[in-house]
Formats: C-alpha cells, structure tokens, sequence
C-alpha cells in the first residue's frame, strides 16, 4: 500500500547507492586494517625507533678535527651579579670579569711555549638569554679582553642549562679533539633547560669528549655536584681572590695540562 503524498524511491537508484556505500565501508576497513594490522604497526615502530635512535646518536664534529683544545667560557650576567663580591667593593661580575683576564694570561705563556698547539677560546653570557661575545676561534688576547670588556651589565633570570645547550654545538665546529665548558655562575638555574639534564646528556652523548667544568662563585658548588658523575667537576670559591685561584686550578691545572698531555700522546699512538 502506498501512502498518499509520499513515494520510495525507484529500486534503479536505490541499488547504486547501496552499492556506493558498500564499497565506502570497504575501502575505510581496509585503511583501518593496514594501519592497526602487523605491516602498520611495523612502520609505526620502525619510526618510533629512528626517531630514539636520532635522539641517543653520539654528536658528530662538523669539521676535521685535529690536535688542541677549545673552551666556551660561559659568565653569568644575570641580576645577581650586580650584587657586591663578599669582601670586596666591585660588583660579581667586575671581579669575576678581572679573574677571568687574569687566567687567560696563562695561555700567552703556554701559546708562546708550543706555536703548534692551537688553543681556541670563545667567550659567552648568559642571563634571561645566551649572547656570543665571542665566537670560539684561535686564542688572540686582544679579542679575548675586547670580548670580556663588552660584558653586558647584569639583568634577569639565570638560564645556565641554555647556556651549555647553546655554547656546545660551537665546540664541535671549532677542530680541536678536546673540548671544554667553562662556566662561572654565583647562583643556580632559573630558567628553561636543568643544567644537570643538559649536563648528562652532553657527557652521553659526546662519549665523554666534551668536559664541564663549573666555578661556582658565593654559592654553594653542592648545586652542581651532579658534574662529577659526568666527568667534570666543580670547585667553590666565596669571594674575589678564590675566584682567581678557582679558575687558575682549573684552566690550568686541568684544561691546559690535560690538553698537552693529549698533545703529547698522540704521536706515540700513530
């Protein structure tokens, strides 16, 4: 029977569309199946495994490497630093600028004992931002004092994770097998990356290539303990003149000794 005012549609168009959707449905269930069926999943984890991968890779020197060291010295200018040095007159930052000089003196005399050995320094600073003040090349000590006589005056946060994030991949541009951070900071990080996170996968993923050494001026070396199991170190200093001692024992004592001694051995290993 049919009703008045109403009439299904013709038997010739309804077949086609059931048609249409029967081999809609086919073609969803297919995809579903390629996706969620063993070949999908393979290529799901295949991507989740490059991708791991990628992320474990050791780092790779974008340059031939040869025989010397080079250091990214990282200073802290954030807002602290413009507080006064304990038992001096000069802000943190003017003494820890005044040490630094004094230390880097020590490479004119080893520079003018081996010519041959290339030592490389780049200077950084570190605050609410990372600000190259001078990228890392062959040590020249007009440059050197130039770039640390442009010390920004001090302002914001502390991002020391993000300072040795941004200052690492400029080491392996610079050719020299042994590379270093250096950072002088008087207090611990408040912004952005975990210097310790940063730390550690720095020490794992350059196989232990990359050294880091921290200073850590009127503040507790405690904070950065976390260097020693990565295969640096941190040495406290609480006012001006340990600072000076503090970068002596390092930048001498370990960056420099360590760096001709390599230089030293590696002929023997030809």
């Amino acid at each position: 029977m049919t009703i008045a005012g109403t009439s299904s549609p013709a038997p010739s168009v309804v077949r086609p569309l059931a048609a249409s959707f029967h081999l809609l449905l086919l073609l969803m269930l297919s995809s579903l199946i390629s996706a969620c069926g063993p070949g999908g999943r393979r290529d799901r984890v295949a991507r989740s495994e490059r991708s791991t991968v990628e992320g474990q890779a050791p780092y790779q020197a974008e340059v031939e490497e040869g025989l010397g060291a080079a250091v990214a010295i990282l200073i802290d200018t954030s807002r602290s630093m413009r507080e006064r040095a304990p038992g001096d007159a000069r802000p943190k930052y003017v003494a820890a600028r005044e040490a630094l000089e004094a230390m880097l003196d020590a490479t004119d005399a080893f520079v003018a004992r081996r010519p041959d050995f290339p030592i490389k320094i780049g200077v950084y600073t570190f605050s609410r931002t990372i600000s190259t003040q001078l990228p890392i090349r062959r040590y020249d000590r007009a440059a050197v004092r130039d770039a640390l006589a442009r010390l920004p005056v001090p302002n914001g946060d502390t991002a020391i994770g993000d300072a040795l994030h941004a200052a690492r991949p400029d080491l392996y541009r610079a050719g020299a097998f042994r590379k270093y951070l250096l950072v002088v900071t008087d207090g611990e990080n408040t912004r952005g990356r975990n210097p310790e996170d940063v730390s550690r996968e720095i020490f794992r993923k350059s196989e232990g290539a990359v050294q880091i050494y921290f200073v850590a001026f009127d503040t507790s070396p405690e904070k950065f303990a976390f260097l020693k199991e990565t295969g640096g170190d941190v040495i406290g200093a609480g006012d001006a003149r340990e600072l000076r001692t503090a970068l002596d024992r390092i930048y001498q004592g370990r960056i420099l000794a360590e760096a001709l001694d390599a230089g030293e051995r590696e002929p023997q290993r030809r």
